[in-house]
């Protein structure tokens, strides 16, 4: 087992890994810029390095400095938590040339999920069904012309390096395509620096289903069921839960196996999770592979009773799994806490803490780094907090996210609160009636005014 682990992130992530490695008895090193200097991950490591100011190219995202730190601390394992440079296959590359493990995807793995195209070729290859569309990278746009005819519209083109919703255009029409075509690459260069591109059917009326995995270096690969994030903002997640309300014995077997195949694909080492879109029909297509934890990995710990993290170190370290399915025995909720306020477009809003009052209770969970006094930086993600509940059924579930909500106090910033609350006692979200157009579709976003 390792000695010390330098988490390579920030915030809650950090602590979230931090609390693990104390409790399997592993030492553990915080990185921080200097906008972070008092956030709580700092404060609860064993050792503490600053990597630079707070742009994040030049210090989460500086690899010379991250290897560095791990160097002069002594730490044998690097966890890159999620974002930044979990899905780096430089960083992983890098890691392994230095003698340093990183708990994560191999170069390979992340390279050829990483690369959407590069993805979709893989998972065909493996029987997982994916959406119509292009076999790699569109080489024109009158050949993107030509599939979405074949396909039908509408159809969707998506950045091969893309994420959050950027260098991705829906077009509903061919009159459409030039234009979109123009815009997405743009955005997709300006953003990742590339500006290939691939299309694909448009599934109307989605829902967006994860299934949870974990394989060990041995070729064992399990699934710990699956997790509904279909309520989003601009292909942002804002809630999360397991089960899905739309999901059935049937097809959560065959999501299972189909991602269980996938990952057995490409001798899948590590937690990761491989994200659905689910039709009205049920009928289930690929997304993309996430080769790193993930924001809403609480969900799935707290409806299965499995420590993700302490999973992911183990694997690392060599240590098989158990191979043996896993599936929900409570209903999970999480609501992503972000410093936004939703009644202005989910407009940012940094600053200081004035007032902190954290809820609980009997299946409470929060997992947060700021405090009363915290001063919430620019230069980063948003989200402050994520509050995760957990209950019998759905119904009491929400009925605790609920009061839970409304015991959650901060005060000096607007927050995402007043949305989750009113999603609570919306209709159409309790009985489970959702798509990723929610709230474009059917929230009522002036009642936060």
């Amino acid at each position: 087992m390792f000695k010390k682990i330098l988490i390579a992130n920030r915030g809650e992530i950090a602590l979230r890994v931090i609390r693990t490695c104390k409790e399997m008895g592993i030492k553990t090193v915080a990185v921080y810029s200097t906008a972070d200097k008092e956030s709580l991950h700092v404060r609860f490591a064993d050792e503490a390095v600053c990597i630079g100011p707070p742009p994040s190219a030049q210090s989460y995202l500086s690899i010379p400095t991250l290897i560095a730190a791990a160097e002069i601390t002594n730490a044998d394992a690097i966890h890159p938590g999620y974002g930044f440079l979990s899905e780096n296959a430089e960083f992983s590359r890098v890691c392994h040339e230095n003698g340093i493990k990183f708990i994560g995807a191999s170069p390979d793995m992340i390279n050829r999920m990483g690369d959407k195209a590069s993805a979709k070729a893989t998972m065909i290859a493996a029987g997982v069904p994916v959406v119509p569309g292009s076999v790699g990278l569109l080489e024109s746009v009158e050949q993107g012309k030509q599939i979405a005819a074949e396909i039908k519209y509408p159809v969707i083109i998506k950045a091969t390096a893309g994420g959050g919703g950027r260098g991705m255009r829906i077009i509903n029409s061919e009159d459409e395509f030039e234009k979109a075509w123009n815009d997405a690459r743009t955005e997709s260069k300006a953003a990742f620096g590339n500006d290939g591109m691939y299309l694909e059917k448009f599934v109307v009326e989605p829902r967006h289903i994860e299934i949870q995995i974990c394989g060990d270096q041995f070729g064992h690969v399990c699934h710990l069921s699956e997790r509904d994030c279909s309520i989003q903002r601009r292909h942002q997640k804002l809630v999360e839960e397991a089960p899905s309300p739309f999901m059935t014995d049937d097809l959560r077997e065959r999501m299972g196996a189909a991602a269980i195949a996938g990952a057995s694909a490409i001798g899948y080492e590590g937690v990761g999770t491989i994200e659905f879109l689910v039709d009205k029909n049920r009928d289930f297509y690929f997304m993309e592979m996430n080769t790193r934890i993930q924001v809403e990995h609480p969900v799935t710990e707290e409806v299965v009773n499995y420590d993700l993290i302490k999973e992911q170190i183990k694997v690392a370290a060599g240590i098989p799994i158990s191979g043996a399915n896993y599936f929900p025995q409570m209903h999970a909720m999480e609501c992503r806490i972000n410093a936004e306020d939703p009644a202005n477009n989910f407009r940012p809003s940094p600053g200081k803490i004035t007032t902190l009052h954290i809820p609980g209770g009997h299946g409470v969970r929060v997992d947060t780094h700021v405090y009363a006094g915290y001063q919430i930086p620019p230069n980063y993600d948003s989200m402050i907090a994520k509050l995760i509940t957990v209950a019998q059924s759905r119904e009491e579930c929400i009925v605790k996210m609920k009061r839970a909500l409304s015991e959650f106090v901060v005060e000096g910033v607007k927050t995402t609160i007043p949305f989750h609350l009113a999603l609570m006692d919306n209709e159409l979200f309790k009985a489970g009636d959702f798509t990723t157009k929610f709230l474009e579709d059917s929230f009522d976003f002036s009642q936060l005014q």
